[in-house]
């Protein structure tokens, strides 16, 4: 390969990160301007290479729903490769999650985001039947 080309490929890749970044922060704009369904934390999840990056972002802090996150990961049969993750005046989960290469079913985008959707929902019933106790 020439320079050129190196040139080109690794400027096409910053502009698709750019464009990713931008998408992103509008997620997180629209979720902090709007109640967002009684606070509900916010999910999104890309398809990578080899795995999927799963956001999860909440305007507030939510004691107890980084433990049933992991746990739907790993009911997925997920590896947590890499993970960031912020707790105190709101929740952030930045986690950068692999299938299992024993798992015998393929997972999509969609099924992972689905589970971390009813991860929440479970999370958020059992908080709020805490609460009335």
């Amino acid at each position: 390969m020439n320079k050129a080309s190196i040139v080109v490929d690794a400027s096409k890749y910053i502009q698709e990160l750019k464009q990713k970044v931008e998408r992103l922060n509008q997620d997180i704009a629209a979720a902090q301007s709007s109640n967002y369904r009684n606070h509900l934390p916010m999910v999104t999840v890309e398809t990578l290479e080899k795995g999927f990056m799963i956001n999860v972002f909440s305007d507030k802090s939510c004691p107890g729903l980084l433990v049933s996150v992991l746990e739907a990961f790993q009911e997925l049969g997920l590896n947590v490769l890499e993970a960031r993750v912020s707790c105190s005046d709101s929740f952030r989960l930045q986690a950068v999650g692999g299938e299992n290469e024993e798992q015998s079913e393929c997972v999509n985008a969609q099924v992972v985001k689905q589970a971390v959707l009813e991860a929440i929902k479970n999370w958020s019933e059992s908080s709020e039947q805490q609460e009335y106790l």
